[in-house]
């Protein structure tokens, strides 16, 4: 079991199946970013592990002890899972903080009241799963149940991994179907803690299971024949993969991948408004966010002065320990992340793109890259086509709407897109062009458990939160009962 002491995180390296802490053969270590060095050990599980969690979330499903609830009491344990985590928002908060390095000013106040509402959210929709009567031109009585898909394999990041876990785990238990959770190796600890949330908020033994482990838990999940569905989030390549591997036994799967979010800037905007914007896009979580603003399209008229006003921000922006009050940017999440970065930053200076940073990072421990803007890059470089995953944003001018369109739309990913402008019928008609899951205008990450996301192209499909999350993991039935 995972627990925050006063002097940092205990894990005594457990797996929890069917409702009980069961020890694994090995164990891995669990770094802070924000010093390089261990702070506890998690289990490392295996596919005997993933075997036995499958096996146990199968019988949670087959007898009915969580399915078989009234949806409404699904919902009243799905809210008092919500108002414990806020009752320990603050340990979570820490726990998310350590784990993951991601400053605590922003766990506080976006990881764990976005998990919160989220759990709350789909709460409040399970007293809204019902079928339908139709009308058929043979005499029966004919109507539709919606009923849940089974056995579910959630797959998450490391880089929100409260909150991406919370997008499938709150509407995958509101329809009634088990988990088997594999949290990503580097940030398996809120996993393991909300595991006693769940269990003491009432959710029957064997409905959440947690196998922490590496990528080869994650296929041994994926290719399992007791898993009926793959919910994923991660890279696109690994994406792929998944996908491949899940059409081996016909899964049904979503993927929500990875993105290089277009952010345009209108020559219309208010400009100060739209830096801001625009730095947030790309700072916000290190730049370790599949939505993020990574790219930045600017009107020709206020290219310069939009690059001014960010190169000038930049040394500006607070970068250093993710526990001190004021941090907005903290370490990347491990040593192989930072090393990306580094890399794309380093072959940006040898290509000769004109490059604005903040300086050397804070101290020589920890894993951090302070903030950089690549400038006058070409659309088809590698810092415009790539995820680089990090504080990098690159800077292109352009001088016509379609133009703008054009380069937005022109790489292989499709989850975010965003437009500053104070011309309304630029905005909707912009918004409708964009090849992108979400556009947001006049801002940017503005999220809630109510709007969906997701993908197209390289960035997946599916979508998560909203009702159509709830969809995600609900199947039809038809009943037909011959009334002649």
């Amino acid at each position: 079991m995972v627990a925050v002491s006063d002097t940092g995180v205990l894990s005594s390296g457990e797996l929890f199946i069917g409702g009980r802490w069961e020890p694994a053969s090995a164990t891995m270590p669990v770094l802070n970013p924000a010093t390089g060095r261990e702070i506890t050990r998690a289990a490392a599980g295996d596919t005997a592990d993933v075997d036995r969690a499958v096996r146990a979330a199968r019988a949670a499903f087959d007898d009915g002890r969580w399915s078989g609830l009234r949806p409404r009491e699904r919902g009243r344990i799905l809210q008092r899972a919500a108002d414990l985590l806020r009752e320990r928002a603050e340990e979570f908060a820490t726990l998310e903080s350590l784990d993951v390095g991601k400053p605590i000013l922003f766990t506080r106040t976006v990881d764990i009241p976005t998990v919160v509402d989220t759990f709350e959210y789909y709460a409040s929709l399970t007293a809204g799963i019902e079928g339908a009567a139709r009308p058929t031109a043979v005499p029966a009585l004919a109507y539709t149940r919606r009923e849940p898909i089974g056995v579910v394999g959630a797959i998450t990041p490391f880089n929100f991994p409260l909150i991406l876990s919370a997008t499938k785990i709150a509407p995958a238990l509101a329809a009634g179907n088990t988990i088997v959770h594999k949290p990503a190796p580097e940030t398996p600890l809120s996993a393991l803690r909300f595991a006693g949330i769940l269990q003491e908020a009432g959710v029957p033994d064997g409905v959440y299971n947690v196998v922490t482990g590496d990528g080869a838990v994650g296929a041994a999940l994926t290719g399992h024949p007791g898993v009926d569905k793959i919910a994923f989030t991660g890279s696109s390549a690994t994406g792929r993969a998944v996908a491949a591997l899940a059409a081996q036994t016909l899964k049904q799967v979503t993927v929500e991948l990875g993105g290089k979010g277009a952010n345009i800037i209108f020559a219309d905007a208010d400009i100060e408004a739209a830096v801001n914007t625009a730095i947030a896009a790309f700072v916000f979580n290190t730049g370790q966010f599949c939505m993020s603003g990574s790219r930045l399209l600017v009107e020709r008229p206020v290219y310069e002065s939009v690059i001014g006003a960010l190169a000038g921000a930049l040394p500006h922006i607070p970068v250093g320990d993710p526990m001190a009050e004021g941090t907005i940017i903290g370490p990347m999440a491990g040593p192989g992340h930072l090393a990306k970065v580094r890399s794309y930053r380093d072959r940006a200076s040898a290509a000769g793109v004109r490059l604005h940073d903040a300086g050397d990072p804070p101290g020589p421990d920890g894993f951090y890259a302070s903030p950089a803007l690549l400038a006058d890059v070409d659309q088809s470089s590698p810092f415009v086509q790539e995820e680089i995953f990090g504080p990098l944003v690159t800077v292109q001018p352009f001088d016509t709407e379609d133009e703008a369109i054009r380069l937005a739309n022109g790489t292989a990913y499709g989850l975010s897109a965003g437009l500053q402008t104070t011309n309304v019928t630029r905005a909707h008609r912009v918004a409708a062009a964009l090849n992108a899951g979400i556009v947001w205008v006049n801002g940017w990450s503005l999220l809630d458990p109510a709007m969906p996301f997701g993908g197209v192209g390289q960035s997946g499909y599916g979508r998560e939160n909203g009702p159509e999350g709830l969809e995600a993991y609900l199947r039809t039935k038809s009943v037909v009962v011959s009334l002649g």
